[in-house]
C-alpha cells in the first residue's frame, strides 16, 4: 500500500469522497454534517492524501492549515472493503508527518459523537488523538466529537 497526494478531481477520488459525504449525512444532523461537499476538495488550502495497492483506492484523508502552526485533519473515509488492514493508520501516519514536515505543532480534528464514529474516534485515540474542545471556525453543539494532538 502507498500513500500518497491524490487529485481530488480523479473519478475514484470523487466517488469515495461522496460516498463519505452520504456517511456523514445518514449519521448527523443535517445542520452539523462538516463533511467536505465534492466542490470542497478543490479548494488548494486543502492537502489530499489517498491511500491505494495496485491503483486501487482504499482510503483518504486531507490536512488543512488552520494558521499558527495548527492544522486540522480532515474528510478521512476508507473505502468499507478495506476497513481493519490498517488503510485509516497509514493515512493519518502520512498526513502527521505532512504537518511535522510543514513546522505544524498541533493537529486537530472534528467527528461524529455517534455510535457510527466509534470507529474513527478509535484510530484517532490510537493515532495519539485527545478530546479537546472546538476548535477553528466550529461550535460545540454537542453533536460533534473534537480531538487534537501536539506533533
Amino acid at each position: 500500500m502507498t500513500v500518497a497526494a491524490d487529485d481530488p478531481a480523479r473519478a475514484d477520488v470523487r466517488a469515495l469522497a461522496a460516498r463519505h459525504l452520504a456517511f456523514a449525512r445518514a449519521h448527523t444532523p443535517a445542520d452539523a454534517v462538516f463533511a467536505l461537499d465534492l466542490d470542497a476538495w478543490a479548494d488548494p488550502a486543502l492537502t489530499l492524501v489517498a491511500a491505494r495497492r495496485d491503483g486501487v483506492l482504499l482510503g483518504m484523508g486531507a490536512v488543512r492549515d488552520l494558521g499558527g502552526g495548527h492544522g486540522e485533519l480532515k474528510s478521512m473515509h476508507t473505502d468499507e472493503a478495506a476497513r481493519g488492514h490498517g488503510v485509516g493508520t497509514a493515512i493519518v501516519t502520512h498526513l502527521l508527518a505532512l504537518a511535522r514536515a510543514r513546522g505544524w505543532v498541533r493537529v486537530s480534528l472534528e467527528t461524529g459523537v455517534g455510535e457510527a464514529f466509534r470507529p474513527a474516534r478509535t484510530l484517532y485515540a490510537r493515532c495519539g488523538f485527545v478530546a479537546c474542545g472546538a476548535f477553528g471556525d466550529y461550535l460545540d453543539t454537542g453533536t460533534s466529537a473534537f480531538m487534537t494532538r501536539a506533533l
